[in-house]
């Protein structure tokens, strides 16, 4: 099964509430599950890193990320069939950029916390009042 396979709306109906909630809930799951799966790639993770710094094209990130282009081109289309970034074309090429900006704000924010869990990363919050991050004291 292809990580980013595209999944169909499921359609509501006359059904109850429950069952309307029911089925929220599998979306949502299914929506989490299908961006894990794209996100535990390793160079789809690192494609996506590069467009958080903004958007790009199948060429460029192929240069920077020392891929070859049809490499790029097939995972920016899985990332794109998962509804993670979108293709903007201008012209002859086509410009990719992460879907939405909350998504962008969540996979920063998600970066952030992954990277602050290494004991040996600097805390990237100044701000930070969680206990045993940045030498704040744990209260046993």
């Amino acid at each position: 099964m292809s990580a980013c396979r595209s999944f169909s709306k499921l359609p509501i109906g006359h059904c109850s509430l429950y069952s309307h909630q029911m089925l929220t809930i599998a979306s949502r799951i299914d929506v989490m599950n299908r961006l894990g799966r794209a996100m535990a790639d390793p160079t789809r993770s690192r494609i996506l890193m590069t467009l958080l710094g903004g958007s790009s094209y199948p060429a460029v990130l192929s240069r920077s990320l020392d891929l070859s282009r049809s490499n790029v081109s097939n995972h920016l289309t899985c990332l794109r069939d998962c509804g993670i970034v979108v293709a903007e074309p201008e012209g002859r090429q086509t410009r990719y950029e992460i879907a939405d900006p909350h998504l962008a704000a969540a996979l920063t924010a998600l970066v952030d916390v992954t990277l602050s869990v290494d004991e040996n990363a600097p805390c990237v919050d100044e701000s930070c009042s969680v206990p045993g991050c940045c030498g704040t004291a744990v209260n046993a």
